[in-house]
């Protein structure tokens, strides 16, 4: 069943590589926690250096906010996760507005480290005009970034399965009651930004090995045949 995910790797990939390219395209891969977002947005990255892309690949999560004000509405909240865990103006200025229009191309990958809650001293570098930025995580259809993406992948996979994913990679449990904070503030985030329906492609990511491209008019496209 492998060769089906390269088949949607692949179609991902050639969509990117069909767009203008008279400036850095940004692409974004969204879904809530659990959703396979780096490993899919490693492996695009992989296939496009293997095309011959320039790509830079980056994750929200390199722009969390400091722990105080993350957790300024309590360490359970869902609103609080939803609305204050990043530093979507640094995102823009450090990461994605330079690759637009008239920017000068020279991005930081991250700002802070949330592990240690610290500031990270990343270098400046300068991606080329023809390059690719990959960038991976939650939120990335909200209104403080919808704009910027030249593509957007939205994987789609139930809550079960991703807090079953969440549970295996990080020791956690696996109860909704126990997730709460990041159930809830995704829910809020699925309801209130709509992202399956603003991404240029929405994957059902429920089987790793399968995913499947969806259509949001006409059912799935035809990636298994």
């Amino acid at each position: 069943m492998e060769e089906l995910r390269q088949a949607v790797l692949l179609r991902v990939a050639r969509a990117i590589e069909d767009l203008p390219t008279d400036g850095v395209r940004r692409v974004a891969v969204d879904g809530v926690d659990g959703a396979g977002k780096t490993t899919f947005a490693d492996e695009l990255g992989d296939l496009l250096t293997q095309r011959g892309t320039y790509v830079v690949r980056a994750s929200i999560d390199g722009f969390h906010r400091p722990r105080a004000d993350r957790w300024v509405r309590g360490r359970h909240s869902p609103e609080g996760y939803y609305l204050d865990s990043y530093d979507y103006p640094r995102v823009r200025a450090e990461l994605l507005d330079p690759l637009g229009a008239g920017g000068d191309r020279r991005i930081r990958r991250a700002v802070h480290d949330v592990a240690t809650d610290q500031p990270v001293a990343t270098g400046v570098e300068t991606v080329p005009r023809d390059g690719v930025l990959v960038v991976d995580g939650i939120f990335l259809h909200r209104s403080e970034l919808r704009d910027v993406w030249d593509l957007s992948v939205f994987l789609a996979v139930p809550t079960e399965v991703a807090l079953q994913r969440c549970a295996a990679r990080d020791g956690t449990s696996p109860a909704p009651g126990a997730n709460r904070r990041y159930v809830e503030g995704q829910r809020i985030y699925l309801e209130a930004c709509r992202p399956a329906d603003l991404a240029t492609l929405t994957i059902d990511n429920t089987d790793l090995t399968a995913p499947d491209i969806l259509d949001p008019d006409e059912g799935r496209y035809a990636t298994r045949q």
